[in-house]
């Protein structure tokens, strides 16, 4: 199997693990970039991402528009992904979802820090976007570039920023760098709701995010991680 198509069956297997661990639900995409053309990037047509199939990935330009669409429905919220793209060379694979765990703290200011070992990968400071401040009233939907490098400017140099009333933003070296930190970015926000009802929470110091850090993002840790949510997933065939 080429580089390529490795990176297709690794986007179908994507959207099954995020589907398998309820970071989404029918709704919520991941992509990836082109491995040999940075200017493009590989997404799924419209569809629920667990039902996603090899023939449904797509190609499209950084700007959203489809290289061979032959009549698929494709995603609303494209400018997410180009954005983040654009601004972001070491960026190889987005995702954006509207984990139930996650949205409770884009809207009431308090943040989401990392409380738990493995979500150092999110690192200290995790960012709130609300699209208002800058664009009023809209549904929600991250439709237009503009809105979009919006977002990617929020994001910074950071792996993930919330989105107030929505959901997320998760970026990554890769597909499975973004897909496991946007696993245990519910991960840790599903427990610091239960640490608040405790107490007071003691969360990793920078110290202890960077040590950790260093261990964690990596291919060892990381296959091995990966194996684990494919498995979970069904997926070992694919």
């Amino acid at each position: 199997m080429n580089k390529l198509m490795e990176c297709v069956r690794d986007l179908v297997v994507a959207n099954r693990i995020l589907a398998r661990e309820n970071v989404v639900d029918a709704f919520g995409h991941i992509s990836v970039r082109h491995p040999d053309d940075p200017n493009r990037y590989f997404l799924s047509r419209s569809r629920s991402p667990e039902l996603v199939t090899f023939d449904d990935i797509m190609e499209f330009s950084l700007k959203g528009e489809p290289v061979d669409q032959r009549g698929r429905s494709i995603y609303a919220e494209r400018a997410i992904h180009g954005a983040m793209y654009e601004a972001r060379p070491d960026v190889m694979s987005v995702v954006h979802n509207h984990s139930f765990d996650v949205i409770p703290f884009g809207v009431t200011g308090i943040a989401i820090r990392p409380l738990l070992h493995t979500a150092s990968r999110l690192g200290a400071e995790i960012p709130l976007w609300d699209i208002a401040d800058k664009f009023g009233d809209t549904n929600l939907l991250v439709t237009t570039m503009e809105q979009g490098h919006d977002l990617a400017a929020c994001v910074g140099k950071r792996v993930c920023a919330l989105m107030r009333g929505h959901g997320c933003v998760v970026v990554g070296r890769g597909i499975r760098d973004a897909v496991i930190s946007a696993i245990y970015l519910q991960v840790n926000a599903r427990l610091q709701m239960d640490a608040m009802r405790l107490g007071t929470i003691k969360f990793l110091s920078p110290g202890e995010i960077g040590a950790f850090v260093g261990r964690q993002v990596g291919d060892f840790a990381g296959d091995r991680a990966w194996e684990y949510f494919r498995a979970r997933a069904g997926c070992e065939n694919l």
